[in-house]
Order: C-alpha cells, then sequence, then structure tokens
C-alpha cells in the first residue's frame, strides 16, 4: 500500500498511503511529509481489487478509562503501562485518546493526574494524548445516575479543588462531565468555559431549566447519553429530553450493543443527525481480557463472553470492553448511515467539540494520523494504524 519509501521511524522524509478514500470509495494517494498530510490526489482505479483497504483519519475517542489489563485509575499506573494501553489502542485504530479519570479521592486524582501528565509529555506517544477527561466526582449523588461511580467520592463541584487537579494534571484537563443541578455547578461551567476546558452534562437528573441554563453558561456535550441514568424515570420529565431537544448539546453515544439498544441509537441519531453527534467507548481496563469476575472500583463485576460490563450489586454496566470501532460497526447497522459518516462520528465530530484542530480528516496540512481499514459485509477490521505518519501498527498476514 505504501508507494513511496517507508520510513523508518523518520517523519522527514516523504512519502505515501494508497487506498479508497473512506467517504467517497475511490482510490487516493496521500502524500505525507514531516508527518503530515501534504497532497491527496485521485489515482485511477487500474490494477485496484475490491480488497482494497479504505484509507481514513486515525479515530479519536474521548473516554478511555483503561485499555488492556491497564486501568488509568489504579494506584500502580505507570508511564510503561499507559505505554501498553496505547499500543492496545492503535492496533485498534484509535490514533488520539483522552485518559479518562472518574470518580474518586482527592488523594487519588491527584497521583493518577500526575502519572498521566508526566506520559503525556513522552516522546513515546507523539502527541496521541491531547489530554484528559475528568468524570465526577460532582455529579449527581442520586441512586442510579451516578452508575457505578463510588458514592462516597461524590461531592460538590469546587474551582479550588479543580485547579489542583488541573495543576497535578499540567493544565491538560480539556473536558468535565458534571451534573449542573448540583450547588455551585453553573458557575463551575462557567468558569471551565473562560478557560478553554469543554463541559460535559452527565449522571444528572437535572430539569430542563437546569440543563438549559448549563448550555447557557457553556456546556457543550452530554455524556453518554441515554446512560449514567436511574431504569425508572418519568416518563416525560426526565434529563434525557432536554438534552435530545437542545441544538446547542452534541451527545456522545456509547454503541458497543449493550449500553443503547439499537432503536434508541436510531432515535438519537435522527434527532441530532450526523454532524452533532459523537461516539465514545466509555472502554475501561477490561477489554481484552478473559470473561469471569473481576474487582472494578470496589465492587465485584461480571465480564460476560459477549464484553457486557454489569455490577450486580448496583444494577448497572460498569464501563465497557468493546472498541471503539464496535461502535462505528453498530452505528452503520442500527442507522443505515455509511462508513465514512460513522467514522466521522468517531473522529472528525470529536475533534471538533474538543477543538483539536490538527486532526480527525483527510485534509491537507492535517497530522498523518491515518488509518487503513478492511470491509466485508458492516464487519471492520484495522489493518494499519499510522501515527504523524510513522506506521504504529500493521497486522501481519
Amino acid at each position: 500500500m505504501d508507494r513511496l519509501k517507508h520510513p523508518e521511524k523518520n517523519m522527514a522524509e516523504t512519502w505515501a498511503v494508497h487506498g479508497l478514500h473512506y467517504e467517497t470509495g475511490k482510490p487516493v494517494l496521500i502524500e505525507i511529509e514531516n508527518g503530515i498530510i501534504r497532497n491527496i490526489s485521485d489515482v485511477h482505479s487500474q490494477g485496484v481489487s475490491g480488497k482494497d483497504l479504505y484509507v481514513a483519519p486515525g479515530l479519536i475517542d474521548n473516554q478511555v478509562n483503561g485499555y488492556h489489563g491497564v486501568d488509568f485509575a489504579d494506584e500502580r499506573l505507570s508511564i510503561d503501562r499507559i505505554k501498553r494501553a496505547a499500543e492496545a489502542l492503535w492496533k485498534d485504530g484509535v490514533t488520539t485518546f483522552v485518559p479518562t479519570l472518574i470518580t474518586g479521592s482527592h488523594d487519588d486524582l491527584i497521583r493518577n493526574f500526575k502519572v498521566l501528565a508526566q506520559a503525556r509529555e513522552d516522546a513515546f506517544f507523539n502527541g496521541s494524548i491531547p489530554g484528559f477527561h475528568l468524570e465526577g466526582p460532582y455529579l449527581s449523588p442520586e441512586p442510579g445516575y451516578y452508575g457505578c461511580h463510588p458514592a462516597q467520592h461524590l461531592r460538590k463541584p469546587s474551582w479550588r479543588e479543580f485547579m489542583e487537579y488541573q495543576e497535578a494534571a499540567g493544565g491538560k484537563i480539556i473536558e468535565v462531565t458534571i451534573a449542573p443541578e448540583l450547588d455551585g455547578a453553573i458557575e463551575f461551567i462557567r468558569s471551565c468555559s473562560e478557560n478553554g476546558i469543554v463541559t460535559a452534562i452527565g449522571h444528572t437528573n437535572a430539569t430542563a431549566e437546569q440543563i438549559d441554563l448549563a448550555v447557557e453558561n457553556g456546556a457543550r456535550l452530554s455524556t453518554h447519553l441515554g446512560n449514567g441514568c436511574a431504569n425508572l424515570i418519568n416518563r416525560h420529565r426526565n434529563p434525557l429530553w432536554p438534552q435530545l431537544a437542545n441544538d446547542r448539546l452534541t451527545p456522545s453515544l456509547i454503541a458497543d450493543g449493550h449500553h443503547l439498544p439499537p432503536e434508541l441509537i436510531k432515535v438519537f441519531y435522527k434527532i441530532k443527525g450526523p454532524e452533532n453527534l459523537i461516539l465514545t467507548s466509555d472502554v475501561n481496563h477490561l477489554i481484552g481480557m478473559p470473561p469471569g469476575d473481576y474487582m472494578y472500583l470496589g465492587n465485584k463485576v461480571i465480564l460476560t463472553d459477549e464484553g457486557l460490563v454489569m455490577n450486580p450489586e448496583l444494577n448497572c454496566l460498569a464501563g465497557a470492553s468493546l472498541p471503539l470501532l464496535k461502535g462505528i460497526e453498530n452505528m452503520m447497522n442500527s442507522t443505515g448511515c455509511s462508513l465514512g459518516v460513522a467514522v466521522n462520528l468517531a473522529g472528525r465530530n470529536v475533534a471538533r467539540v474538543l477543538e483539536m484542530d490538527d486532526r480527525g480528516s483527510l485534509s491537507e496540512g492535517k497530522r498523518a494520523d491515518l488509518i487503513l481499514l478492511e470491509k466485508n459485509e458492516n464487519r471492520l477490521q484495522i489493518k494499519k494504524s499510522y501515527l504523524r505518519g510513522v506506521p504504529v501498527h500493521h497486522e501481519h498476514h
């Protein structure tokens, strides 16, 4: 697939990647120089077979709690462990990921943000980690709404406390999920907005008025809409409808086949449209692990053969164990959307809401974060991943 010289971890060379454009299906040649896309040209289809691979921008996952045995909240977290997680993510086509820390004790959050910040500076990651996502501890304390977050660590938002986390994180917390009905939440959201931090509404039992007020003050995302919600809610007055009704909110969806039924995904997609929706994985360290019983967040959880992670005591899902690519497949199956639209939900749209202008699309001047995909029906397989033009995963035949 590589027409010009293969780089030996050297971004200074000019070379190219050839494949079928993920949106048009037409053969293209993408020229790369210094890790940047310099030119994209159509090529003649002569000699191109049906087995040719699609070339697409690398996937962007804004909610990764861990990967392949590495839990980002673990007290044993180290740079080497984060490297292991990154390599597994690259293999699954995710070239940009936002490590996510959920509700925990003050000291634990400080400790792990420090380790993550050190890792982010490491040249190994080559810009793969743009920043971090804090989901909690400023979430609804009502049973059901906080999901499997440890209830003893839930608390009201404190900007002073948050600035301690931000300092530990090297100033790189770029997204915060918060319940807007909490005391002080609206002021907190406004402060985030003023400081360029993306605020997401999640794990909330807010009223329509509180949700609209949060948006007026800068909230822009809804974290895994349809989840982080009590099982029994009022049919009309609940937190889902106002978030769907507000055009300024972009929901993230976990389309792993467990978190949302297909008809709900279809409805969300019809309401928000392909430009105003993103896919996330909400994946934790249990991805790639054998089915069985595990301890997670202080509770026993069950990982099933199908990849469902269940907390039987709280009767709720405990994160996800399937890759972002599975969400792209399910999106196409649930809505009938094209490969191009589904990939953009897990790339271009995420880059836009997180204001990462240097990635997320096949365009000249963008980072050459690319994936080569094989597509059979709506089953997808990652064959190769590039980070700034350098291959970081290559499936050997």
